[in-house]
């Protein structure tokens, strides 16, 4: 199956379509800042090191800025909206690069599947409240047909819908924060939230595990590398600026958070809710009133509706790629011939997500407790470790072609740097994986290891790929589209 575009391009994303604003919040619509911040924040203070979160927030916005020097390094290079994949690929070589894309495709669908569980969850609770009944899985599928609209069309439709309920997100919380400063918190703004007594008490792994999934998302600004303007400026900006903006808002947002409710009543207030997510409704109830508590319960739903969607994206960018190079079937790696968009694998992400809502509603599964929890913690591992592996790929890829950067921070020391950390980061997660998930015995090492299983699959494809077309292996991942 072949599609051909109407500039007689073959199997081609639509060029020139996305600028930095547009690629910028696609990419922050996939971190869902208000859900990170309704729902990861009050849990990552509770399980985690408490008032010592904004000061984590830190620390975990410095790594990101550590491996972001090596990976926008490497984007002026390889354009490929396999991101990850192709990262690996030309610089551990194709089994890898086999790994990286099934492991992409894994853990973007779970991130989106997993979101959807806490969408349906939270939809049925909002509109029960409106007098409108139905069943969790009812309204996941009805998000999945609305996303499925969007991915299928062109990608610069799903970037305006996404502006709009980012915007909106951003600025209800906003509200809270500087109601919070301008009645001086509980007793008075403190720092004491980013002092090293702070950061140690409690769990500061756990703490810096929950930081790091309200992260994810920012990494895919290179998925829209071909789809952007300029990309050599975009995606270098897009990234930088992504992982500024949501870093910078979840320290200020979480520091207030941690003010609102006093510094040393924070943990025992979190604690004390039967819900820890109402965290921030019940600040915004205290601080401003029920009005925006109602307004931020709205855009709690629009947010995870805004996230699943930029999962969708990225899912369905990574299969066409899979399907183009050669490692997935060539008929999910073709565009749609009037919005260049990759609809087969749009069609396919579509279907994956039906079915696994399908048989967790079929066998009874809490939405939040088991389809939200377990599949978002296997989505953030998996694309920790594609973390790790692109941070080593740049130092390959530049080990072999030193010409192309000179500079020894960009090319060698600080991808290095970062990769360890993020193994270090990988380490936590597998050993506290039952902690973070709530899958005790046999599911909290099952879980984690799909991972792993993921990867064996991925080379196992790309070896069977070697062993058919050489030409095709050696071209994985390249620059060439």
């Amino acid at each position: 199956m072949t599609t051909t575009t109407s500039d007689g391009q073959a199997n081609q994303l639509r060029k020139n379509s996305l600028g930095v604003a547009a690629v910028t919040f696609l990419v922050v619509s996939a971190a869902a800042p208000l859900t990170a911040v309704a729902g990861g924040v009050p849990l990552s203070m509770l399980l985690g090191n408490g008032a010592g979160i904004p000061a984590t927030f830190i620390l975990v916005t410095a790594l990101l800025l550590l491996f972001a020097v090596g990976y926008v390094a490497m984007s002026r290079h390889v354009r490929n909206a396999g991101a990850f994949y192709a990262y690996t690929t030309r610089g551990l070589g194709g089994v890898a690069g086999g790994a990286a894309a099934i492991i992409a495709i894994v853990s973007y669908n779970c991130m989106q599947i997993g979101v959807f569980g806490l969408f349906g969850a939270a939809t049925s609770g909002l509109l029960a409240g409106w007098g409108i009944n139905l069943p969790w899985w009812a309204w996941c599928y009805l998000g999945i047909a609305l996303v499925a609209v969007l991915g299928y069309r062109r990608v610069d439709i799903s970037a305006k819908v996404l502006t709009v309920l980012v915007v909106l997100e951003y600025l209800v919380v906003l509200i809270l924060d500087f109601a919070i400063i301008g009645q001086g918190g509980d007793s008075g703004l403190s720092l004491a939230p980013f002092t090293p007594a702070q950061f140690f008490q409690g769990s500061p792994a756990i703490g810096i595990l929950f930081c790091f999934a309200a992260f994810i998302g920012f990494e895919a600004t290179t998925i829209y590398s071909e789809e952007a303007r300029e990309p050599t400026r975009t995606v270098p900006r897009a990234t930088y600026i992504s992982v500024l903006l949501i870093g910078i808002f979840y320290m200020f947002t979480s520091w207030l958070m941690a003010n609102g409710a006093g510094v040393d009543k924070l943990v025992g207030e979190i604690g004390a809710l039967e819900d820890p997510t109402t965290f921030l409704f019940t600040l915004s109830d205290r601080y401003v009133g029920t009005w925006l508590s109602q307004l931020m319960s709205i855009l709690f739903v629009t947010s995870l509706f805004a996230g699943v969607t930029a999962f969708h994206n990225g899912v369905a960018r990574y299969m066409y790629v899979a399907g183009r190079e050669g490692l997935l079937p060539s008929g999910i790696g073709v565009t749609h011939r009037q919005f260049q968009s990759p609809h087969v694998a749009s069609i396919v992400q579509t279907v994956i997500a039906v079915a696994v809502i399908t048989l967790f509603a079929v066998t009874g599964q809490d939405p939040v407790l088991n389809l939200f929890s377990w599949l978002t913690n296997v989505g953030t591992l998996g694309i920790i470790v594609l973390m790790a592996a692109t941070s080593f790929a740049v130092v390959a890829f530049f080990s072999r072609n030193a010409g192309l950067e000179a500079n020894p921070l960009k090319a060698w020391i600080l991808p290095v740097l970062s990769g360890l950390a993020f193994l270090v980061v990988i380490s936590q997660i597998v050993i506290n994986f039952g902690n973070l998930s709530g899958a005790s015995g046999t599911l909290g090492w099952f879980l984690p290891s799909i991972v792993l299983i993921a990867a064996v699959v991925g080379a196992a494809l790309a070896i069977g790929l070697r062993s058919r077309s050489a030409a095709a292996f050696e071209a994985l991942g390249s620059a060439r589209y």
